[in-house]
């Protein structure tokens, strides 16, 4: 059949290249479509100063290690590119670039179509690798702002410059949130910084970067099955802190002693006028709350592991809220002419016809299998791990789906169950 493939990918990011690999290595045919460049989204979706909150040698793509001379830095937005582009170089993936899958459907006889920006194709099995942030995230309040207001999302955002005269209200405080508010800060820009319930890490803490200590307690290691949460920690937010000029813990009460006004979350516009929840210092507490729970778990690792290492003095909130502040904000008063919503991304699954999907219309699966037979995942938030969605767990995640991949393939062409059968109980 012309245009015929055991395997299409769909996604050319760090997840379908390695999947790409992972097949390549078993020589498996397949074609990776990707609709924009290679490592788009790091080069047109990140700001100028953004690095990895995660040290180098935590990326680890299959066969394409950290190339660098500095595993314990932070490497920044164009060398992560770079860091991209020269693993699809290392390999030579069969990838075509600027093409858009349309639609992805089966037929009666298990075929799956997959209509492109270039044509249709056929697979006997299809792997989505486009992870799950597709469409920036806007609230609908963001049209009450006036027309005079700047409004861009995080994943617009590029420097202080790009900006009007003015001060800036940042709305959000994940890891985006929290850097772009220290980007601008840095720069000397009158920041307001709109404060939600996400967590705080510590950055290093009692000789080690906060990183390796998980990695030594084994947490990179947890599969979802055994997290205490299980599936609800694929919703929680982002532990905020930077990798910037080396790396180092995001503490707001420092950023307000510094001149950066903190409030609550927004609950309204009206008019010129933002009203503020009175949850501040709440949301700041509760992010100390997790803080210490990080350090308190090293300090019992280090304890029971007989570990010899530097202590520590607790922290102290360098800063607390006034109790009576003031929740309105006045836009004309506060000079604020721009508002960068730091707000998340939503899934985009449309083009995908084929039920795979839960009550909630994300991806139905185990380790990346979904129920129907052929289709499969990679790159999702918490698929297996921790890093599933990152650098430092994909290449588990992708070999796994490989060796499944690999073991159906079999089964095709030699009607032999037994095959699938020896690797589900091997693995």
């Amino acid at each position: 059949m012309a245009n015929h493939y055991p395997v299409v990918i769909v996604g050319g990011g760090q997840a379908g290249l390695s999947m790409s690999y992972c097949l390549k290595e078993k020589g498996l045919d397949h074609i990776v479509f990707e609709k924009n460049k290679i490592a788009n989204a790091w080069r047109s979706q990140r700001w100028d100063s953004f690095c990895l909150v995660t040290p180098n040698w935590q990326c680890q793509l299959p066969g394409y290690p950290y190339q660098g001379n500095d595993p314990e830095g932070f490497i920044k937005r164009d060398e992560i590119v770079r860091y991209i582009e020269g693993y699809a170089s290392s390999f030579n993936p069969p990838i075509k670039e600027g093409v858009e899958v349309l639609n992805l459907r089966r037929s009666d006889r298990g075929i799956f179509t997959v209509t492109t920006s270039i044509g249709e194709y056929t697979a006997d099995q299809v792997v989505v690798a486009i992870g799950a942030y597709h469409q920036p995230k806007i609230p609908k309040i963001a049209e009450r702002l006036p027309d005079g207001i700047l409004q861009v999302h995080s994943s617009k955002y590029k420097n202080p410059e790009s900006l009007p005269d003015g001060a800036v209200l940042v709305t959000g405080t994940g890891q985006s949130g929290c850097q772009i508010a220290e980007d601008l800060h840095l720069a000397g820009r009158k920041v307001h910084l709109s404060v939600g319930s996400a967590p705080r890490s510590p950055r290093r803490y009692r000789g080690k970067d906060a990183v390796e200590w998980l990695d030594m307690m084994g947490y990179y290691e947890l599969s979802i099955d055994r997290h205490p949460q299980k599936e609800k920690v694929r919703n929680k937010a982002n532990h905020y802190l930077t990798g910037r000029d080396g790396g180092r813990e995001i503490d707001l009460r420092r950023f307000a002693l510094e001149g950066m006004e903190l409030h609550g979350r927004l609950k309204n516009i009206s008019s010129h006028k933002l009203e503020f929840l009175n949850d501040l210092k709440q949301n700041l507490d509760g992010a100390d709350v997790v803080y210490e729970s990080i350090k308190k778990t090293i300090d019992n690792f280090i304890e029971t592991n007989q570990i010899a290492a530097p202590t520590e003095p607790p922290y102290y909130p360098v800063w607390q809220p006034a109790g009576d502040a003031d929740l309105m904000l006045d836009l004309d008063i506060a000079n604020i002419t721009t508002v960068i919503w730091c707000t998340g991304f939503q899934s985009d699954f449309s083009w995908l016809e084929i039920p795979v999907f839960d009550g909630k219309g994300y991806p139905a699966h185990d380790r990346g299998v979904t129920e129907v037979r052929g289709i499969y995942f990679l790159g999702l938030p918490w698929l297996y791990t921790w890093g599933s969605g990152r650098f430092s767990g994909i290449a588990r995640d992708a070999a796994y789906l490989a060796d499944y991949i690999m073991a159906r393939s079999k089964v095709a062409h030699t009607s032999d169950w037994t095959v699938v059968n020896e690797f589900l109980l091997g693995s």
